[in-house]
């Protein structure tokens, strides 16, 4: 009977484990023009499309306290800087926005490198 218990328990805890999930996250500033223009004109679009379900949107503000998951990766403080993150590595990363024509190809190949 005790097994199980063990079995159930484990499995409890494998559920309830936190999933490490691929994420883009975007490291901006306040004022940033290059930052209000992806705002403008990919942000609202993200969350619906492929590229925005198989890594969702994470803003993080260069000039806060960068969160503990993120400590391994390396910021700048040139903005808007993109960086494509996988289980807390960075896979890959854009420094700025090169506009909507640009950033949709450019993103692709960003996450082509996670079935790598």
């Amino acid at each position: 009977m005790t097994s199980i218990y063990a079995a159930a328990l484990a499995l409890v805890m494998c559920l309830s484990a936190p999933v490490m999930a691929a994420e883009m996250v975007m490291f901006e500033q306040p004022g940033c023009a290059w930052c209000m223009r992806f705002n403008e004109e990919i942000a609202p679009a993200w969350p619906k499309t492929e590229q925005g379900k198989r890594a969702p949107l994470r803003r993080v503000n260069i000039h806060d306290d960068i969160p503990a998951d993120l400590a391994e990766i390396p910021v700048e403080r040139f903005t808007p800087t993109f960086v494509l993150v996988d289980d807390g590595r960075e896979i890959a990363r854009l420094r700025g926005y090169p506009g909507d024509q640009f950033f949709w190809a450019i993103v692709d190949e960003m996450l082509s490198k996670l079935d790598q």
